[in-house]
Parts: C-alpha cells; sequence; structure tokens
C-alpha cells in the first residue's frame, strides 16, 4: 500500500527548513525527497557549499535521495507546503493550498529555524497569502522583506525539471547565495 505522503523531516535544532511544494508521487513511493533522477536538487545541493559539512561527514561527493534522512543531523530540515502526494503540482487545487499553508504554520510552530526556504514561487505564494495573509505581489528570489514569527524567509528557484529556466549551475548558485544569507555575508541574488 502506498504511503499518505512523505513524513516532515524536522527536528529540533535545524537551522534551516527547505519547503517544497508537495511530495511527488513517484517520491512517495521511493520513500525519499526529490527521489525522480531527473529532479536537480539533489545535484545541485551537493555541488553548493551548503551541503559541504554533509559531504565531508559522510566521506561522499555527492548526495542523494537516500541521504535525505540524515540532514536534520546537518541543521537542515525538509517539508512541504501540501502534504498530498501527486504526480505533478499542477493537481493541486487552492483548497490544497489553503490547507496547506495552514498546516505547515502549525507545523513549524514549534521548530525555530534561523531560516524557512521555499522551493519556488508556487509554494511560497499560497503560504504568503494563506498562512500570512499578506498580498502576494512583488515577490522575488531570495530574501524576503518579511519574516515569520520573527523566522527569515527566502525562496529558491524550484529544482524541478519543469522549471527549465534555470539551469544546475544557477541552482548551485541559489544554494550557495542561501548558504551566504545563512552566515550573514550574502544578500544579493545570484548573476
Amino acid at each position: 500500500m502506498l504511503p499518505a505522503t512523505l513524513p516532515d523531516l524536522l527536528a529540533d535544532g535545524v537551522h534551516l527548513i527547505l519547503v517544497g511544494i508537495n511530495p511527488s508521487t513517484y517520491s512517495v513511493v521511493q520513500g525519499h525527497y526529490f527521489a525522480r533522477p531527473q529532479n536537480r536538487f539533489w545535484p545541485a545541493f551537493s555541488q553548493s557549499g551548503l551541503s559541504l559539512p554533509m559531504r565531508q561527514a559522510l566521506g561522499v561527493t555527492a548526495l542523494r535521495p537516500e541521504h535525505d534522512r540524515r540532514l536534520p543531523e546537518f541543521g537542515i530540515g525538509l517539508t512541504d507546503l501540501v502534504k498530498k502526494h501527486s504526480p505533478n503540482a499542477a493537481t493541486l487545487t487552492p483548497a490544497d493550498y489553503r490547507s496547506g499553508a495552514a498546516g505547515l504554520s502549525e507545523r513549524l510552530s514549534r521548530y525555530h529555524p534561523r531560516c524557512l526556504a521555499f522551493h519556488g514561487m508556487t509554494a511560497f505564494r499560497p503560504f504568503v497569502r494563506y498562512a500570512l495573509g499578506r498580498p502576494d505581489v512583488g515577490l522575488v528570489l531570495g530574501p524576503q522583506p518579511f519574516a515569520l514569527d520573527g523566522v527569515p524567509l527566502f525562496v529558491l528557484p524550484n529544482p524541478s525539471p519543469a522549471n527549465a529556466a534555470y539551469r544546475l549551475e544557477h541552482l548551485v548558485g541559489w544554494y550557495d547565495t542561501l548558504e551566504g544569507f545563512l552566515s550573514g555575508g550574502l544578500n544579493d541574488s545570484p548573476t
């Protein structure tokens, strides 16, 4: 029997929580986040400085979906706006986003990360609208001018292969920018 969704990979002490739109059915079947071989999360994350401590500790040059459950050990959590799996995000309804935003806010209330980073505007816009009650106009990738209970918000490009506007090297640059943002060094978007 197919599980209903992927579990949140969150723990006390995570300093960064990465938020996706929703788990793909493929990922739920595999039991790991970003499991589809064409998804560029793991290749981009693995080439970024953000993953360096984890890669060094595990003695690997590239992280794979099977490493997802180890991320909280290194201060990084994974979750989704909508915890319902689907073949793709296009099948989600406004009601899914509305209930997902409320559920995400509730789940995040017990964690106090230094940053919440959303994978794409498709995840971030409904969160802003439904959880924060803010208009979703003028949102851009990168650090946001507002926070959630004092926690800075950051938006990355979605690593889905459907997001062809961003090549792998661009995604790597965004994860490096997020690393700089977390360390207080960079505030600008990659070129």
